[in-house]
């Protein structure tokens, strides 16, 4: 073989590994149809109420875990309290997004929302590393409140963070 055609194989290959690696394109959203927009007309009924004159943002849900545990959230705010709220909200916001910004640790809150919640239970999984990393990671996300522990060697997500995080989720599938 001329190293001409060991050249031309390689890019081959090498094309063909990166078709497989590349991200699939976000799926396009739906064309809206009547009444799609229920919680959007709600919200804007409610910010023109408010005289909330630059909008406003709102996010809710309803889940059931496999544990048969339900949570009911929603949270709305007027925009000019995001964007004129203190420097320091934004601080705290890029704190949270950090400690979600680990493979591992995104990996750690799916299984404890699925309901694995001991940390015996958790340092089996395999692909977490060692038990000291598994410990790192859970005091990074309960630093960041999205863990908290009820009890020696047991964590969940509070009540309050089931709903954003899965909305955190959702976000970066947009």
């Amino acid at each position: 073989m001329t190293i001409e055609e060991r050249v031309a194989e390689l890019e081959r290959r090498l094309t063909a590994l990166e078709e497989r690696t590349a991200a699939p394109p976000a799926p396009a959203p739906p064309a809206p149809t009547e009444g799609d927009f229920w919680a959007l007309d709600g919200l804007k009924t409610r910010l023109a109420a408010l005289g909330a004159e630059q909008g406003g943002v709102l996010f809710t849900g309803t889940v059931r875990l496999a544990t048969n545990e339900r949570y009911d959230w929603q949270y709305g705010l007027p925009t000019e309290a995001l964007l004129d709220g203190e420097e320091e909200d934004w601080t705290r916001a890029a704190d949270a997004f950090a400690a979600l910004g680990h493979p591992v640790r995104l990996r750690l809150l799916r299984e404890i929302l699925g309901g694995r919640r001991t940390v015996a239970e958790l340092t089996a999984l395999e692909d977490l590393g060692t038990t000291g990393q598994a410990y790192h990671h859970l005091r990074q996300l309960a630093a960041a409140g999205w863990l908290h522990s009820p009890g020696r060697g047991r964590y969940e997500v509070p009540a309050g963070r089931v709903v954003p995080l899965l909305v955190a989720i959702a976000i970066a599938r947009a």
